[in-house]
């Protein structure tokens, strides 16, 4: 089967009765756990943005509490998936300052995980790409926010 254009879609849910498109939302949200987060967050977590990223914050500590530190590999497979896992809840928000405070506090607790990312050169790497990201998305943002962001970048650089 052939996935349709976004526009098509739009049309279509234009045409649907109130009752059709919740009935619709609530069969999306059986079929995947990221259909289920991302609703919650639109209708739960959308209109407070800052618990939203407090609530986040809480989940990334729980995650690199139970990163298994036998070695280094176990390591970085914990690491990226905490990543790969903040990564979905800044899509979820399309917020330009949740990303870049979500991305900075992953890497001040990458910075303070022991053992040390900067006796393997993947963590380094990992650490370093997400820096560069940050100074990237750093351009989109007001100029106070900019000041206030760089402020957090330079602590993490040195």
């Amino acid at each position: 089967m052939k996935a349709v254009t976004v526009k098509e879609i739009s049309q279509e849910l234009l045409n649907l009765s109130p009752k059709g498109l919740r009935d619709l939302c609530l069969r999306l949200a059986r079929f995947k756990k990221e259909n289920k987060e991302l609703l919650t967050y639109l209708l739960f977590e959308s209109s407070d943005e800052a618990s939203y990223v407090e609530s986040v914050k809480k989940e990334i500590d729980l995650q690199f509490d139970q990163v298994n530190k036998k070695s280094y590999y176990f390591i970085k497979k914990g690491l990226r998936r905490i990543l790969q896992n903040t990564r979905k809840y800044i899509r979820y928000s399309h917020n330009k300052k949740t990303e870049i405070d979500l991305l900075i506090y992953y890497c001040l607790k990458l910075k303070k995980f022991i053992p040390s990312i900067q006796r393997n050169a993947a963590l380094r790497n990992l650490y370093s790409r997400q820096i560069s990201t940050i100074r990237e998305k750093l351009g989109s943002l007001h100029e106070d926010l900019q000041y206030d962001y760089g402020l957090e970048l330079k602590t993490l650089d040195s």
